[in-house]
């Protein structure tokens, strides 16, 4: 019985080992890297227009706070990641009573880090 424990430990070790996967996140995720600039007009304007501007406008449930051009976007980006990044069930989370799929919110993360250019 004692040669078999002896036998099983190191094998079952052995094994657990060959198990491990040394793929990375990108490897094995479906989130596409952007390699790609992003801009408002090209990107993110279609984005904001389909998901925020029916609310985020002058004649929208929300018209003090619009997102109906470039500047108001910009100048709010970091509420806006902070929202679209909400977990759900937060009752801040944006857009209200949906969310972006993940490939949106990337745009808008790396139209910030690109430089949140216009054009």
């Amino acid at each position: 019985m004692k040669k078999t424990i002896k036998l099983f430990v190191p094998v079952s070790g052995f094994l657990m080992l060959m198990s491990c996967d040394t793929k990375t996140f990108e490897e094995i995720s479906d989130v596409k890297p952007i390699t790609e600039t992003v801009s408002y007009n090209k990107n993110v304007k279609t984005i904001i227009d389909n998901n925020c501007v029916v609310c985020h406008s002058p004649t929208g449930s929300n018209p003090y706070f619009p997102l109906t051009d470039y500047t108001a976007v910009k100048n709010s980006i970091d509420n806006i990641l902070d929202r679209i990044q909400r977990a759900n069930g937060d009752p801040l989370k944006m857009p209200q009573g949906g969310t972006l799929s993940q490939d949106n919110i990337n745009l808008i993360i790396k139209w910030k880090a690109d430089g949140l250019l216009e054009n």
